[in-house]
C-alpha cells in the first residue's frame, strides 16, 4: 500500500505516529512524510531562515531512518490554514503523486492553530484531488481516501479507536525523533523537558492501554465515504 503522513512541523509525526510508519515501511509499504511548515519558529535563540534550513535537514534526516519519502510544502510556522490556496494545491498534488491508500494526519482538535488547520488541510486537500478539473502537475486521484487522526501530545483530549503494536519500532521512532536536534537540545535546556523520555512515556502509556510494551493511538474519520470494511493501520 501507499500511505500518506501529513504533519504540521518538521517532528509531529516522528512524535505521534513514527512506530506505524516505520512498521509500514519494513513490511514494505510505500510511505511517504509530508510536513506542512517548515518549523522556522521553533527556537527563541537561532534566527528563522537559519532556523528553517536546519529543521528541513533534520525531517530528511528522520525520514531515512524510518524508511520513508519527505515532503515539504514549506508554509512558515504560525502561517498555516486552509484558506491558504497556494499551499492547499501543493498539498492537492502531494496527495495525487503519492495516490495513499489512506492518509494519517492531525486530529481535529489540538493544542495550536497550525495543528488544526493542517488537519483541516488534509481532509480537504485529500477530496479536492479526486476533482479532474481543478488542474495541478499530477493527475487526479480515483478514491477520496480514508484519513486516521493521530495522537496528541501526551494524549490530552484524544481517546484512540484503533492501536497500533509499535513494540519492535519504538527504538527506530526515538532515534528519528532524536534526529530533530534543534528541537530536542532546545527543550532540555529552555524547558527541561526530557523529549525523547516524554515520548517514550506516552508511547508506553498507549500500550498499557491495549496490552502491548508500546503502541500508538488512532482515530478513524468517520466521514462518508472514507470508511472501509478491512483494516488498514498494521
Amino acid at each position: 500500500m501507499n500511505v500518506l503522513a501529513i504533519g504540521c512541523h518538521p517532528d509531529d509525526l516522528e512524535i505521534a505516529c513514527g512506530g506505524t510508519l516505520a512498521k509500514l515501511a519494513k513490511r514494505g509499504d510505500k510511505v511517504f512524510m509530508c510536513r506542512i511548515a517548515n518549523g522556522n519558529m521553533g527556537h527563541r535563540v537561532i534566527e528563522p531562515e537559519e532556523l528553517r534550513l536546519i529543521r528541513i535537514r533534520e525531517a530528511e534526516n528522520a525520514a531515512k531512518v524510518l524508511g520513508c519519502e519527505s515532503l515539504l510544502i514549506d508554509v512558515g510556522d504560525l502561517y498555516v490554514h486552509s484558506f491558504d490556496d497556494i499551499a492547499q494545491d501543493k498539498l492537492i498534488d502531494v496527495i495525487r503523486y503519492t495516490r495513499p491508500d489512506y492518509i494519517i494526519t492531525h486530529n481535529p482538535q489540538d493544542y495550536m492553530r497550525d495543528h488544526i488547520q493542517a488537519s483541516d488541510m488534509a481532509f480537504s486537500a485529500s477530496f479536492a484531488a479526486g476533482i479532474s478539473h481543478h488542474p495541478t502537475q499530477h493527475d487526479f486521484i480515483d478514491n477520496i481516501p480514508p484519513i486516521y487522526y493521530m495522537d496528541t501530545l501526551a494524549g490530552v483530549g484524544f481517546i484512540p479507536t484503533e492501536y497500533v503494536d509499535i513494540s519492535d519500532c519504538i527504538e527506530q521512532k526515538l532515534e528519528a525523533l532524536a534526529c530533530h536536534k534543534s528541537q530536542i537540545d532546545w527543550m532540555l535546556l529552555h524547558d527541561k523537558i526530557d523529549f525523547i523520555d516524554f515520548v517514550r512515556t506516552c508511547s508506553k502509556y498507549r500500550g498499557l492501554q491495549c496490552g502491548v510494551a508500546f503502541a500508538e493511538g488512532f482515530r478513524a474519520c468517520f466521514n462518508w465515504p472514507r470508511m472501509v470494511a478491512r483494516r488498514l493501520l498494521p
